[in-house]
């Protein structure tokens, strides 16, 4: 059997072998030194925002505030390849559709707009006037707006989605399936609930200070490297960081940074976890509600023997509701409970919450781990419990810190990006422009999935993304994009989700963030992000774009909005002419955004006020709300246990890919080269299946609704990760993820709890 895929895993995260990836990429742009340039403005004041992640910019920041992912996703953007209007005479949709995510993006930048020809299957040029005149006209055409849908990307800025927002409001609907819905929605609602906002709570500066870092289901060397540097230096002065995550990740184990001279001549690394451990999937919760137990048993002896207390009695009585309930709660689970459903040991659960116990300032920041299965909402309220023991939320150095994926995700949300919006915000919009917003709440992502499968939704429009790679069940959302009137998508480079046209369907190119947009007095316009820990600022383009034929986002709504709503209420023209109009209305509806113009002119912008980190509680109680639920009856991991031939499948990045752009082939972390159709399982799984390294199989999902579920032709890895967990990369396995598993209050899809089990032998 070939296992030539094979190789050597990277000795650290970052290192040389980082340095030679970004070589590659610049490279491979074919214009490496406009890249090179480009990444000297990348999180600078004066420069763009890089659209890599949502990692915070240093207030201290030096002249080098850009990692390996930052390299490919500026290198990808300006690429010297084009995919011109000839491009798409040559390739038929279909002949198209037959190319692998990484081929198709491969052809390069998209220089015309486009519209779908059904009778050649190919796109052929349009002129933008005619492409706005006609989306306009369908829209109007529809029986309702709420027939439509307008899916938003995170790397859309302030000013595009606050446009966004208002056009589709006006229009008469709020139907704004996000990106958010399919990753840290249960942030939002967990944090909600529990501290009265559904952000973190942390500053960069924080993680200076803090004495313990605790990392729960994230993996920054691959998803947002820049926390790295972070996490790096923490250790070094000494903090401990705590890991929980079911796969053993290089760069929560070893980090060489490459702007450490010395570290890299000697080619040595910096250790980055204190403590690894390696829950089974889904039992996160377990966990840290095992470390409070711990905690509890240590305030016990604590005031049997006269000796200080563990818990924060004055947090505790100030500023929290429903403490009694959860001792009482926690006091209930039993020992064997959390160790079955964690798979871990009492003795590596009492020693995590000594570090707890034993630090002063305590940070816990977690990812798409922790949000993606049917218990988030719960988990996340339990991460909060935790840190409420010992009040940790609201002082230095301390406090809760969920890490965004895309780069303005958390921003597009502030400004309006939300299919159920509060009274108060529709109410700032009908005072500032004079119109009726619809109340009614819209679709999210599994909705509108549902609305087009079930035929009520008649047009889809997508603000930047890859809709019919991010979601799941991909046979299905490609089934209800084809049964579409219209279909829109706003982009970059072609990819999948343009190959899946409906009735009308239209590519509309928009300049990217590296490059310079022009208003009609040639002067240069800034646009505005929001990264993880509420920091908003500006971001201006400094290459050329890709094609004079190009638009910016901006100008692509307000021409949409133009020929569907008209100018009436709205002068989309002189908003698209003069962004800091929008940011004008953006501050009259928006709370915290007072002198937005004049803040975002100072180096790395202004903070956008986090009341709970002032321990501000806007909650119905007034407090921070303690959580006292359960444990979940049955993880993903139990369920397969009992089902005994079934496994538990979490999806997730390979290193040379951002969420469905994949830059290449090769996972260096993780020993994997060339190949993508992997499934990383257990050497012991590996043998009781009689199985090996680099055999082939077919992955079946196993969620008994009559959907045949099959990811064929995979290869298995072996790999340090939990019995009877396996894992893979998406978008590939987003195929097995079904649509009708979401997680409770939060309706995101459950892509780290899916049953799979293996057809071996001759692979379909």
């Amino acid at each position: 059997m070939n296992e030539s895929f094979i190789g050597k895993k990277s000795s650290a995260a970052g290192g040389w072998g980082a340095l030679k990836s970004c070589g590659k990429q610049l490279l491979q742009s074919g214009n490496p030194l406009s890249g090179a340039r480009a990444m000297l403005k990348a999180n600078q004041p004066n420069g763009f925002d890089c659209p890599g992640c949502a990692w915070g910019d240093p207030a201290h920041g030096s002249s080098f505030e850009f990692c390996e992912n930052g390299v490919k996703a500026v290198s990808w953007e300006a690429t010297e390849k084009r995919a011109t209007p000839a491009f798409f005479e040559k390739h038929t949709v279909s002949e198209l559709s037959r190319l692998s995510d990484y081929e198709l993006e491969l052809n390069g930048r998209l220089t015309h707009p486009m519209r779908y020809d059904a009778q050649s299957d190919k796109y052929l040029p349009v002129a933008w006037e005619d492409a706005f005149a006609e989306i306009g006209d369908i829209l109007k055409s529809l029986d309702s707006p709420d027939q439509a849908e307008f899916y938003t990307s995170g790397r859309a800025s302030n000013e595009a989605a606050y446009l966004y927002q208002l056009f589709v409001r006006l229009y008469g609907t709020n139907n704004f399936p996000d990106c958010s819905n399919m990753c840290h929605e249960a942030s939002g609602v967990g944090l909600r609930q529990a501290i009265g906002v559904g952000k973190g709570t942390v500053l960069l500066e924080d993680f200076e200070k803090a004495d313990a870092i605790f990392v729960l289901g994230q993996n920054p060397g691959t998803n947002h490297p820049r926390m790295l540097g972070d996490l790096r230096r923490a250790s070094i002065r000494g903090a401990n960081i705590v890991v929980f995550n079911p796969v053993r990740e290089r760069g929560l184990e070893k980090f060489s940074d490459p702007q450490a001279k010395l570290e890299m001549l000697h080619g040595g690394s910096t250790d980055i976890a204190s403590h690894y451990y390696q829950p089974l999937l889904g039992g996160d919760m377990a966990a840290v509600r095992g470390m409070s137990k711990a905690v509890f048993a240590a305030e016990d002896a604590a005031i049997a023997s006269n000796s200080p207390p563990v818990l924060d009695h004055d947090f505790l009585s100030e500023h929290c509701a429903d403490f009694v309930n959860y001792r009482a709660a926690v006091d209930a689970t039993s020992w064997d409970e959390i160790e079955d459903q964690s798979g871990l040991s009492r003795h590596d659960i009492e020693q995590a919450a000594q570090v707890y116990i034993s630090a002063e300032r305590v940070i816990c920041t977690w990812a798409m781990g922790i949000t993606q299965h049917l218990h988030s909402v719960a988990t996340i309220r339990e991460i909060s419990n935790f840190m409420f023991l010992r009040g940790n939320i609201g002082k230095p150095g301390a406090g809760l810190c969920p890490v965004r994926g895309h780069s303005n995700v958390q921003g597009d949300r502030t400004v309006g990006i939300n299919e159920q919006p509060s009274d108060a915000f529709l109410d700032a919009l009908e005072q500032e422009f004079g119109f009726t917003a619809p109340r009614k709440h819209g679709h999210n992502v599994l909705g509108a999935i549902g609305a087009m499968l079930d035929g009520s939704a008649k047009a889809f429009i997508g603000l930047g993304g890859n809709f019919a790679r991010a979601t799941p069940d991909s046979a299905l959302v490609a089934k209800a994009l084809k049964n579409l009137k219209l279909t829109v998508n706003i982009a970059t480079k072609p990819n999948h989700s343009h190959l899946m046209p409906g009735e009308v369907s239209f590519i509309l190119p928009c300049l990217g963030r590296t490059e310079i947009d022009l208003n009609s007095q040639g002067q240069s316009q800034v646009v505005s992000v929001e990264d993880s820990m509420s920091m908003v600022h500006g971001s201006a383009g400094i290459n050329r774009p890709a094609s004079p034929h190009l638009l910016s986002e901006v100008g692509i709504i307000a021409g949409i909005a133009e020929a569907t709503v008209g100018t009436q209420t709205v002068s989309w023209a002189a908003l698209a002419d003069d962004y800091e109009r929008i940011r004008s209305h953006i501050e009259a509806t928006v709370p915290g955004f007072n002198d937005y113009n004049t803040r975002l002119r100072t180096p790395r912008g202004f903070h956008l006020r986090n009341t709970a980190s002032h321990r501000e509680w806007n909650t119905p109680s007034g407090k921070a709300n303690f959580f006292a639920g359960a444990l979940p009856s049955q993880t993903v991991h139990q369920k397969a246990r009992t089902a005994q031939t079934s496994f538990a499948l979490q999806t997730f990045r390979s290193h040379d890919q951002y969420n469905t752009t994949v830059y290449g082939l090769d996972d260096r972390y993780r020993g994997v080269y060339g190949e993508r159709n992997v499934i990383f399982i257990h050497p012991d799984d590996l043998a009781a299946l009689g199985a090996k390294s680099g055999d082939r199989v077919n992955v079946v999902g196993e969620y008994h609704d009559n959907v045949e579920r099959i990811a064929a032709d995979f290869r298995f890895v072996s790999y340090d990760i939990p019995r009877g967990s396996v894992a893979g990369y998406y978008p590939e396995l987003n195929v097995l993820v079904p649509l009708g598993s979401s997680g409770d209050q939060s309706d995101t899809p459950t892509s780290k709890s899916v049953m799979v089990s293996f057809h071996t032998g001759t692979a379909a």
